[in-house]
């Protein structure tokens, strides 16, 4: 396969509009609002989130058990060493160590529950928002950055896990934990081990909070310049070929590495402050653990407390401090993972310009009549693509819409899609039941079903050409899928490669020609069998033999259909039912290609313009005659 010697176009990019929409930030949100918006995806889980908690709270209660039984046994190993009390320090080891098995017994349950709620959330979440992605209208996607999208994306789903996982089962049993230890200490001894625990928690948990929060600002600074240098990342391998036509892979990798360069001090300034975080920390739990060893010491010393209690209470303060030690994690993943929901779910505010209103039926058609009806719209209000552009096309019909580039032709098929709404007037389909009904009465679904494209600019999957061909309809049999290439008159060229229908199209199918890509967009419109056809310039890309030939199936499966033909080359619109010329977004002529002829006005001009260019390009591929000698 040859691969077209142009520039990759932009798959979604119309021809008719100068001035895209600038792209809204995410909404900024509480994190009490991230929670809300989470809260309805656990719901269904309560049963599994109550039972992991359960198990939760028995592992901290075991672990609390941990300590006294050690106090035992070490007081009684110096009871002395006569048969009786043997016995004694047996029964406890054996308790310890079951003890022991039983905290982790039940961590590990706790995550075997909680494993699957996890996971459903994050991908009941991360489907809403790819669900909701495809739900906004063309003019979102005229203005996203895909890198910067998929990267909130990527990083709100783990977050979910993150959020749970710290949250429910870190944070809330470090809480927990800290409760016990204090009540028992209170209860065992007196109320200054208490307060020694408290003061030290109080100033562990204010340092700790006070510089997340100032570390947390490097984190969001990491954030956005990660998603910028992955936007650019993507935005110019997407366009790879546009890079290595002018030879600017320099240029590409300084505008990545001024990404980079914010990226790159963000995460320095985050180790430099994570360094006087673990100090801080390290210092206060250094500080508590000292003045409870002097105050137990001293009681071992005055008699008032066994070995027992000084290992008790050194037990139970290292114990605290190893999840203390990680508060300043938890706490920085909790305020990271909501930062990246708050994107995620800022995902789901962007506001579905096209909807569904609350009576929309369902359209049924098979030869449907199609009227545009004074409509006025605008990509921006302050340029009018479309004036007061009325025309009908009958059932089975074919309206042909001719006119310069940016006369607003393109802009008729998709607000017939409903890509868009109207601004003014209506767009009038008349279905099964013979009711003729503004467009935006019908669900988009059913109206986007009943129509089927060939575009200018064909954007493939990367995947197979069978995939993509199949995409028109994805229930047709292998045998369907073939008949509609044959009818592309792509068939024979498929079968000719090596993998055949297998044969894989690259990225945005840039490992087929131009011609070949059109061809296969053909055969996907013509598998989904559609009430309405609209052909977008659909011969552009292929030379005059091949037009000739796919045009005149065109014409053939557009019988009994009602066509929209947008078209730039007369000749492929003389036999038309009506053709339209368009100038600056309003019809300045309409008529069969013979009564255009005859008014000498912009399509005979156009038409001249045309013959005169075919001419040039045959006499430039014709023989140079020879020159007789003497």
């Amino acid at each position: 396969m040859s691969r077209p010697p142009t520039p990759p176009a932009s798959p979604v990019a119309p021809a008719d509009t100068t001035l895209a929409p600038v792209q809204r930030p995410p909404a900024a949100r509480s994190e009490a609002q991230v929670v809300r918006d989470l809260l309805p995806f656990l719901k269904p889980f309560t049963g599994r989130i109550a039972l992991a908690l359960a198990l939760v709270i028995a592992g901290k209660l075991t672990n609390l058990a941990v300590p006294m039984l050690m106090k035992k046994l070490v007081d009684g190993l110096t009871l002395g060493a006569s048969h009786l009390v043997l016995v004694l320090p047996v029964a406890l080891l054996i308790a310890y160590g079951a003890s022991r098995l039983s905290v982790t017994l039940f961590t590990e349950l706790r995550q075997v529950v909680f494993a699957r709620v996890m996971a459903r959330v994050s991908r009941k979440v991360t489907l809403q928002v790819f669900r909701h992605l495809h739900a906004l209208s063309l003019r979102f996607h005229l203005a996203r950055r895909t890198g910067g999208v998929a990267r909130d994306v990527e990083r709100g789903g783990s977050a979910i896990s993150d959020l749970l996982d710290w949250t429910l089962y870190t944070i809330l049993p470090t809480i927990l934990e800290v409760a016990l230890v204090t009540a028992v200490l209170v209860w065992a001894y007196d109320w200054v081990f208490a307060a020694i625990t408290l003061v030290t928690l109080a100033a562990y948990v204010a340092f700790t909070f006070s510089i997340t929060e100032w570390r947390t600002r490097y984190y969001r600074a990491s954030v956005e310049a990660d998603t910028h240098a992955n936007e650019r990342a993507v935005d110019s391998l997407l366009n790879y070929e546009t890079v290595k036509y002018f030879g600017n892979e320099e240029h590409e990798a300084r505008r990545y590495d001024e990404n980079l360069i914010h990226l790159e001090d963000a995460q320095v300034m985050s180790r430099k402050t994570l360094a006087v975080l673990n100090l801080g920390q390290t210092s206060i739990v250094a500080i508590g653990v000292t003045a409870m060893m002097w105050r137990a010491a001293a009681g071992v010393v005055a008699g008032t407390m066994t070995i027992g209690d000084l290992v008790l209470v050194n037990a139970y303060l290292l114990q605290l401090s190893a999840p203390l030690n990680l508060l300043g994690m938890m706490y920085r993943e909790v305020k990271a993972a909501f930062t990246n929901l708050e994107r995620l779910f800022g995902l789901l505010d962007e506001r579905q310009d096209v909807q569904d209103s609350a009576g929309a039926i369902v359209l049924h058609t098979e030869q449907p009549r199609v009227s545009f009806e004074h409509v006025r719209f605008a990509y921006d209000v302050r340029r009018e693509i479309l004036q007061d552009v009325s025309f009908t096309i009958p059932p089975g019909g074919n309206v042909a819409v001719v006119g310069h580039s940016g006369s607003g032709k393109s802009t008729l098929a998709r607000l017939l899609y409903r890509f868009y709404d109207v601004d003014s007037g209506q767009i009038v389909v008349t279905a099964r039941d013979g009711v003729p009904r503004d467009i935006r009465h019908y669900t988009q679904a059913s109206v986007r079903a009943a129509i089927a494209i060939v575009p200018q600019d064909t954007v493939l999957f990367n995947d197979t050409i069978y995939y993509n061909i199949l995409y028109g309809r994805p229930a047709a049999t292998t045998a369907e899928v073939e008949q509609a290439a044959r009818a592309a008159h792509i068939h024979d060229l498929i079968v000719s490669l090596p993998d055949g229908y297998q044969s894989q199209v690259g990225e945005r199918g840039l490992k087929l020609s131009g011609g070949e890509k059109q061809r296969v967009a053909i055969a996907r419109a013509l598998l989904k069998n559609p009430a309405i056809l609209i052909f977008d310039e659909a011969t552009s890309a292929l030379d005059s033999q091949s037009e000739k030939a796919i045009q005149a199936e065109l014409n053939r499966i557009a019988v009994g259909r009602t066509t929209l033909t947008i078209a730039h080359r007369l000749s492929t619109v003389m036999d038309a039912d009506e053709i339209l010329v368009m100038d600056a977004g309003r019809i300045v002529e309409r008529g069969s290609h013979a009564r255009l002829l005859s008014l000498q006005g912009h399509y005979a001009q156009m038409w001249r313009l045309q013959q005169q260019q075919q001419r040039l390009e045959v006499a430039a591929t014709s023989p140079l005659p020879e020159i007789a000698g003497d």
